[in-house]
């Protein structure tokens, strides 16, 4: 089996040869094929030479084209400071959407545009070419959460749960309908399943979570199914307290962050699930041996159970030592 025959498989509940391989890789990504993460998530080709070098190196089942939050909100007019060797970041003291009224001026961007979102589809694109049928090609777009975050400032959104409840269905209205279109042109270019991050969420509690945010996660996912491609779910931080809700989201895949064993996910989510992870990606994937990577991605295999891919909980961090990503690609190649 090839890394695309491989996930797709997995996420159809059928025989895969091998667990597949599939952890988020951006600044360690960049850092391998010695180029600035300023590059790296400014230019789709060195993205893409950097995608295709690692996961060759390390044995990945799939390349993708996440990169940093910013992208949409950029191109929406939001202010974004960057870094060189940091991923760019919101400016939330001056939120695009400080103002709630601004929100009835804003317009979708032109996909067709010149910009960070243009950019990421002809990152797909020339990852598509490049690999074929051969491995998983992710498209990426942020969950109506997070970039409800990134337009209006977190801590604003969090009080407007309390205070607007028609201004943050408006808004995650808004999120939908764009993430969809820009889905859709991702997809267009090759992408063969769409991650989704909704980091935000995690911030929530059930309450709001069920009361608002799931039900647009489920609209998101549902356009996305609609293109044609599976979808993996992603919220950073810990997510005990939402799991049963992520369980009803439609994604087909369910990726952990560390901070939320997956024992515990299997439980609210039942056996059918497919589960990505988790390990600590700092003080056991980066700083462990090879010995005690390989014993942290059994113990997560164990509690995933069948239906389970091989990750990091949340992404790869830098400076990760070589043999120890390599530990966890030779675990996912030696069991089923």
């Amino acid at each position: 089996m090839n890394g695309r025959e491989r996930i797709e498989a997995r996420i159809h509940h059928k025989p895969v040869d091998h667990l597949p391989f599939m952890p988020i890789t951006m600044m360690f990504a960049a850092d391998f094929a010695g180029v600035r993460y300023r590059d790296y998530a400014s230019d789709h080709r060195v993205l893409a030479e950097s995608q295709l070098k690692t996961a060759e190196r390390f044995g990945f089942d799939y390349v993708s084209v996440i990169s940093d939050p910013a992208r949409e909100a950029s191109d929406l007019g939001g202010m974004v400071e960057w870094y060189e060797q940091q991923p760019p970041a919101i400016v939330e003291s001056a939120a695009l959407l400080s103002d709630k009224a601004a929100l009835a001026r804003l317009r979708l961007p032109s996909m067709d545009a010149p910009g960070r979102m243009r950019d990421r589809i002809e990152g797909a694109r020339l990852l598509a070419r490049a690999v074929g049928d051969t491995k998983v090609v992710e498209g990426w777009v942020e969950g109506p959460c997070a970039l409800a975050a990134d337009l209006r400032g977190v801590n604003t959104l969090m009080l407007d749960f309390y205070d607007d409840e028609a201004f943050v269905v408006d808004l995650f209205e808004f999120v939908v309908a764009m993430e969809v279109a820009f889905a859709a042109e991702q997809v267009k270019a090759g992408a063969t399943l769409i991650g989704v991050g909704d980091a935000a969420a995690s911030l929530v509690g059930p309450k709001f979570y069920t009361r608002y945010v799931l039900a647009f996660e489920q609209r998101l996912i549902a356009g996305l199914h609609a293109l044609g491609v599976p979808v993996r779910l992603h919220i950073c931080g810990n997510t005990r307290k939402i799991l049963g809700g992520m369980a009803q989201a439609g994604a087909e895949i369910v990726d952990l962050d560390f901070l939320t064993p997956l024992g515990d996910g299997r439980a609210a989510m039942g056996d059918a699930q497919v589960l990505l992870g988790n390990i600590d990606p700092v003080r056991l994937l980066r700083d462990g041996t090879p010995e005690s990577v390989e014993a942290a991605i059994a113990a997560c295999h164990a509690e995933a159970g069948t239906h389970y891919i091989v990750g990091a909980g949340c992404e790869v961090a830098r400076g990760t030592p070589h043999e120890n990503v390599e530990a966890m690609g030779r675990y996912a190649r030696e069991h089923r």
